[in-house]
């Protein structure tokens, strides 16, 4: 049930961008469809609960037909108060949502709970913490590997074929053909080569795509959970659109030699900085994905520069780490728009903005 619970937190934050910071809506959902599982349970005449994969099935096709993302038509930096979303109300999606969760997590309740009333209270429970820990592995292994949901959904569908048996063989084998088409279908669509592309990292659901930078060049537009996130574009391009890029180096007498920047990203702030005369960078970023992808589609190339040091870290624990001395210090934008988990309010870089971690910095 817990890799399930995980799954449909972590896709559904991809997919409808309300609960890429409210999640605990997917959470409590989830609490009260298992609680109904398990009133339902031990009740007569009660078949298998085929009921739950058709939810499954159900919500994946309308989050997929309808997904809910922000609408932005520039490069400008972010305000989400100032933006619309695409996709249905919150007043549709997120009822059926929630709604659909619970029915999904019944059927695991409700089988489950069938199991329990034949074992020993002791005995129940201790297979309920070991199943909660497999459920945490797997789906950990799956994001550290950067699984799609795809895999998620696969394993869900094998899943349903054990608990339903060889009664609900047909049920389960339906399942894991719609899931594979569903899923898999988009992945064969992008045949251009250019770096468009949707992939998972750790954090989040990642979609790229390559557009003219306006001068005559090639830039690329990363999306992160359906938000635009970061613009992959040279430096000097970058500089001339936006010139508060420009601004650290000028309101410091000399051209910093050593500089940090604490959430690199796909490596815009590491070419600025090369192009100001640093001689070494140090460049954190927490997300390998976004650091893979910058290693390879930068057009200025600037994490192959002997000067750059790459380090995937959190940029606080990096700070605290280091013995080295820079003469500057950037944070370059790091907003990571997703949150630590899904039991918590805390963003990614909530501990960057805190008066401790600039006095590590300043140390």
């Amino acid at each position: 049930m817990l890799f399930l619970e995980l799954a449909l937190i972590r896709w559904s934050g991809a997919m409808v961008v309300h609960l890429s910071y409210f999640s605990n809506f997917v959470l409590l959902g989830s609490f009260l469809g298992i609680g109904l599982g398990f009133l339902r349970a031990g009740k007569p005449d009660r078949g298998l609960p085929y009921y739950s994969p058709m939810a499954l099935l159900a919500l994946v096709g309308f989050v997929t037909a309808y997904p809910v993302t922000v609408d932005r038509t520039d490069s400008s930096v972010i305000f989400f108060t100032s933006l619309g979303t695409s996709g249905p109300p919150i007043w549709v999606t997120l009822p059926l949502i929630f709604l659909a969760v619970a029915a999904i997590l019944a059927g695991p309740g409700e089988l489950v709970a069938n199991c329990f009333k034949d074992l020993p209270r002791l005995d129940a429970y201790r297979y309920d913490l070991i199943g909660s820990l497999f459920g945490i592995a797997g789906f950990t292994l799956c994001s550290f590997i950067g699984a799609p949901p795809l895999v998620w959904f696969s394993v869900v569908a094998l899943l349903f074929l054990v608990l339903f048996g060889m009664a609900g063989t047909s049920v389960s084998v339906t399942l894991a053909v719609a899931m594979v088409a569903m899923f898999g279908y988009p992945l064969t669509q992008d045949e251009e080569g250019d770096g468009s592309d949707v992939f998972w990292s750790p954090y989040y659901q990642v979609s790229t795509f390559a557009q003219d930078d306006g001068n005559n060049g090639t830039q690329w537009q990363v999306y992160v959970n359906g938000i635009p996130h970061q613009r992959l574009t040279t430096a000097a391009t970058r500089e001339l659109q936006e010139p508060f890029y420009s601004e650290p180096y000028l309101r410091v007498p000399d051209p910093p030699e050593n500089v940090l920047i604490v959430g690199a990203g796909t490596g815009t702030d590491v070419s600025i900085a090369l192009t100001r005369g640093a001689r070494h960078v140090d460049a954190v970023e927490i997300d390998p994905s976004l650091l893979e992808f910058g290693e390879t589609f930068n057009p200025d190339r600037s994490y192959d520069d002997p000067r750059v040091s790459t380090y995937t870290d959190d940029g606080r624990a990096f700070l605290e780490r280091t013995d080295e001395k820079y003469d500057l210090i950037l944070f370059a934008l790091p907003d990571s728009l997703t949150l630590v988990s899904g039991a918590s309010a805390l963003r990614l870089e909530s501990y960057l903005f805190t008066e401790q971690a600039m006095e590590s910095a300043r140390e």
